[in-house]
């Protein structure tokens, strides 16, 4: 019967189980058909544009301006906007503009910029030949969409502007004009500051009222594949992401980690294409209404070289005002430098990732300020070795005091193992009397986990503030040549699963730091805690942490900013040193059983804690006894 009962069972549990993978295949194929369809209209929607683009092209092509009138094929292709095919500019060509912080390339064709330098940086290492481009090679497309009376659709991306470039004071202006004749035009202007990583851009018409259909709303899209600046792929594409501001100040972003995410917001005032270091960011006076972003993985295999990391697209619609166009925008390209990015209080520091709440106030207000004053005078290495101290001292107190709880709960640890024994049977009696010996000997079994808690926020916020701070960038100390990138001693034949290809030193020797300490700790932790029945035993729990906490670290951190390994190496070995001098010089055991004899022959008030446990199990015991006479009356 038994038999029949599991088979009956197994069944069951078979068909669930089919049914499940059935319903997940069904899923991933409906999911798959969608993705095929969305690829199947963008490719068809490049198709169109392509042979619009194409077709345009001929078209200029093959007027000459020897033409005493535009040729009837430039009208019939380009509409009003023909005349703009008949200025030199329509030849081809772009301007240069460039500055202290910036080199910058604007195209006739599409009037846009095709080429964005951030002068003096280097790609992945200090001693590259290769100077960082946020917009190079194709990788950017920045297109207005624009309905015509005649219902026709332009790309300005297709279309010819005519430069002319002048100087306001120490300014270059450059002012790029898609014309339908001399007074009727769309125009980019691009205002380049000595400097200044801020470039002034505005988009405005002029006579267009009469060309353009003003029921048709025009689409601004700006597309851009980032390129791979850093050393390490993942690490570089981990923080890789779209950051947007909208609705008066708020801000989010997109996943980094999902292969394709989407979002829809309204009221947009920035929209920033982030990467590790750099960051290439749209911002505009008068919010747009709406926009709609895309975020694309690029990087399927980490092991395998890429030239992109993410794929992003932003579309925003333009409102007319009085039949025109009139938006003040800026461009921001250059570093996620948090002290650069909020001298512009424009909200833009949001886009470097510090953490949030209390963590985000720590690096903001405490290790930034502190660790921009080290660092302006000691090298970068040593400025993380004395912020790793400060950091020690600071919480040193907080060290103290849990390892003093420990001593303590250490020395009691016979007392409390003997009122399990005598009150095994009573769960209610042991507790009370537990209590009451805590109570008596001035004990807090909480007082080792309080200050452990509050060193979380400092831990956490400098585990976010190393990977953001754009200062260690290319900084070598010792061994490591990048302390925002892995220090790599030893290079594999062969990849390591979640280690990767490479010997990183310093997360070895943080990995070392903490088996010591842990070895150092675990017997008096063990000590501390009891065991209590019905719950693991935590002394065989420990053992096992001694080694799978060193060879966690060793694993997570391989692929981290050298810096950040560099910290917990030191803030580790400092933990060593301080340990040994509490437990060796400072809390002796004999002290601390004299305090707690000591502490048992005075009556003492009991802590709020030790209240409140008492009055919970005093509830919980009154209610067992009216549960006992309600059994005895059945």
């Amino acid at each position: 019967m038994e038999e029949k009962k599991l088979d009956r069972n197994s069944i069951v549990g078979f068909i669930i189980i089919a049914g499940l993978l059935i319903w997940m295949m069904l899923n991933n194929i409906n999911n798959e058909k969608e993705s095929i369809k969305k690829d199947a209209e963008v490719a068809q929607k490049e198709v169109v544009a392509k042979a619009e683009s194409e077709k345009i092209e001929t078209a200029i092509s093959t007027h000459t301006q020897s033409d005493s009138l535009m040729n009837e094929s430039l009208r019939a292709t380009l509409g009003q906007f023909a005349y703009s095919a008949t200025l030199p500019s329509a030849q081809g060509g772009n301007t240069e503009l460039k500055s202290e912080f910036l080199t910058l390339v604007v195209e006739n064709k599409g009037g846009a910029l095709s080429k964005v330098i951030v002068n003096d940086e280097k790609r992945f290492s200090k001693t590259s030949d290769e100077i960082v481009s946020l917009i190079s090679d194709n990788n950017s497309n920045f297109n207005l969409e624009i309905h015509t009376t005649d219902n026709r659709v332009f790309n300005t991306k297709d279309l010819y502007f005519e430069p002319e470039l002048t100087k306001e004071g120490e300014n270059q202006v450059l002012s790029m004009k898609l014309k339908a004749s001399d007074n009727q035009f769309l125009e980019y202007r691009y205002v380049l500051k000595p400097s200044d990583y801020m470039i002034d851009f505005s988009i405005r018409t002029q006579g267009l009222n009469k060309i353009v259909d003003l029921s048709k709303t025009p689409q601004l899209n700006w597309e851009l594949k980032s390129f791979r600046n850093e050393k390490s792929i993942s690490y570089e594409n981990r923080y890789t992401r779209l950051y947007y501001e909208y609705e008066k100040g708020k801000d989010n972003d997109l996943s980094p980690t999902s292969k394709l995410d989407e979002k829809t917001v309204k009221d947009l005032t920035y929209v920033a294409y982030k990467q590790h270091f750099f960051t290439s960011v749209l911002l505009t006076d008068k919010a747009f209404t709406s926009a709609n972003f895309v975020s694309k993985n690029l990087v399927n295999d980490e092991k395998v070289d890429t030239v992109f990391t993410k794929a992003f697209a932003a579309t925003m619609p333009l409102e007319y005002t009085n039949g025109e166009l009139n938006y003040d925008m800026n461009w921001f390209f250059g570093p996620s430098d948090y002290k650069i990015l909020k001298s512009y209080d424009k909200n833009l520091d949001n886009i470097v990732p510090l953490g949030w709440g209390i963590f985000g106030w720590l690096n903001r207000f405490l290790f930034i300020p502190v660790f921009g004053l080290l660092s302006s005078f000691l090298p970068y290495g040593i400025a993380i070795i004395i912020l790793t101290v400060l950091v020690r001292l600071l919480i040193s107190p907080l060290t103290y005091k849990s390892y003093l709880s420990q001593a303590k709960m250490k020395a009691i640890r016979p007392e409390v193992t003997e009122l399990n024994e005598k009150y095994k049977n009573d769960p209610m009696k042991k507790q009370q009397e537990t209590m009451a010996l805590y109570s008596k000997a001035g004990v807090n079994p909480m007082a080792g986990c309080i200050p452990a808690i509050l060193q979380i926020p400092i831990f956490y916020a400098l585990f976010q503030f190393f990977p953001s701070a754009f200062d260690l960038r290319q900084k070598s100390f010792l061994w490591a040549d990048d302390l925002s990138s892995y220090d790599s001693v030893l290079h594999l034949p062969f990849s390591i699963p979640f280690y990767g290809d490479h010997v990183s030193l310093f997360p070895l020797l943080a990995s070392i730091a903490i088996f010591i300490y842990m070895k150092m700790t675990t017997g008096d932790q063990q000590m501390a805690a009891p065991t209590q029945e019905g719950m693991p035993d935590m002394g065989k729990l420990m053992k096992v942490m001694i080694y799978i906490s060193p060879i966690m670290m060793l694993f997570f951190f391989n692929n981290y900013a050298s810096g950040l390994s560099l910290y917990y190496f030191i803030s580790n070995s400092i933990t060593i040193g301080i340990m040994y001098v509490i437990k060796n010089h400072i809390v002796k055991e004999d002290k601390i059983k004299a305090i707690i004899e000591d502490n048992k022959t005075k009556k003492r008030p009991k802590g709020r804690f030790q209240r409140k446990m008492q009055e919970m199990m005093e509830q919980a015991q009154e209610q067992q006894k009216l549960k006992e006479q309600q059994n005895k009356k059945k």
